[in-house]
């Protein structure tokens, strides 16, 4: 209590923060003599320090947190703009390279039998439904759509699973 007392009746103590002027207190203890101050003085400021201190770790332990959230959400973010800016660049080079194929075919038949169940590029066409809501998407919706446009990307044969799935879960939850 002598130390918040004497924190409050510090004029320069009363602009500052109050960890600053606890050091400011705490220093000022020292150079006045903590040696004049008597036992129970001496406990009765250890307890405040000691309050002091379980408070700022807790604020410290919550500020932390709440860092650690927002860098999550903040690389979730960054890639699914990643992926979303490599999606529309493959489907850009695949609509251009239909384009020639088709031009240098000019309507004749494929000779060669493809080793894939769909033709190339059959997913990247896929469209996303999105229904947008009164704020930005959530850190879990991006992180749906962020794996389906890596498996988009890829041209995976998951897409329709994983866009079923983001359907039902995201646009039409029961």
């Amino acid at each position: 209590v002598w130390c918040l007392l004497f924190w409050h009746e510090t004029p320069c103590c009363a602009r500052l923060p109050k960890h600053f002027c606890l050091s400011f207190c705490c220093a000022l203890l020292l150079a006045a003599g903590v040696k004049r101050l008597s036992v129970s003085e001496l406990n009765e400021l250890l307890e405040e320090i000691e309050t002091a201190i379980k408070e700022y770790s807790e604020e410290l332990v919550q500020q932390l947190a709440l860092r650690d959230e927002l860098e999550f959400e903040k690389e979730v973010k960054n890639s699914f703009i990643s992926v979303l800016i490599e999606v529309q660049n493959k489907q850009k080079e695949h609509k251009e390279t239909a384009k020639k194929k088709k031009k240098l075919k000019n309507g004749s038949s494929q000779n060669g039998k493809n080793e894939r169940s769909h033709m190339p590029g059959t997913y990247l066409t896929t469209v996303i439904p999105y229904e947008k809501k009164n704020g930005p998407p959530s850190v879990e919706d991006l992180q749906i759509l962020t794996k389906i446009l890596r498996a988009m990307k890829e041209d995976s044969d998951k897409v329709p699973s994983l866009l079923t799935d983001y359907i039902l879960k995201v646009l039409c939850p029961t």
